[in-house]
């Protein structure tokens, strides 16, 4: 599994009627891959809501989303699966396919909701989707759990 992590203030997506947002926290950009299993979803979730990128009173990072009970907005994004070789063409193989990533998804949403987050906001799997973010940084990180 891969994500992206951006802290912002706000997001907002919108995919037809479908509509999700989330104050200041974090926006996470989720990619599922073949191989992904209940343990790397357990760990990515645990990591996540405790990164401590957020800053205390003294304008380091120190804490974390948890501490400045923050949201977090879960987007699936199977185009972080895609490997780019000596081509031009990314190579979605390693994505995982669709009934796969919909259940790990939803098993990463419920895994951060268990971890303590109160709002836990979610995308519109499988359909375009479109964030308008304000970006609070701009801080972004990229989290694998492969090679653990």
């Amino acid at each position: 599994m891969k994500i992206v992590i951006q802290r912002v203030n706000r997001a907002r997506l919108i995919s037809g009627e479908f509509t999700s947002e989330i104050g200041f926290g974090l926006l996470a950009s989720v990619g599922v891959n073949v191989n992904d299993t209940i343990k790397d979803i357990e760990y990515l979730a645990k990591k996540i809501v405790n990164l401590r990128i957020f800053k205390d009173e003294d304008g380091k990072c120190n804490k974390s989303l948890l501490d400045v009970d923050g949201e977090i907005m879960i987007v699936s994004n199977f185009t972080l699966q895609a490997r780019i070789g000596s081509g031009t063409r990314p190579d979605f193989s390693k994505a995982g396919g669709s009934e796969f990533a919909l259940q790990m998804y939803n098993k990463l949403l419920d895994e951060v909701i268990k971890q303590g987050v109160k709002k836990v906001a979610k995308g519109n799997f499988g359909n375009y989707m479109e964030i308008d973010t304000s970006l609070n940084g701009p801080f972004n990180l990229i989290l694998e759990s492969e090679g653990r």
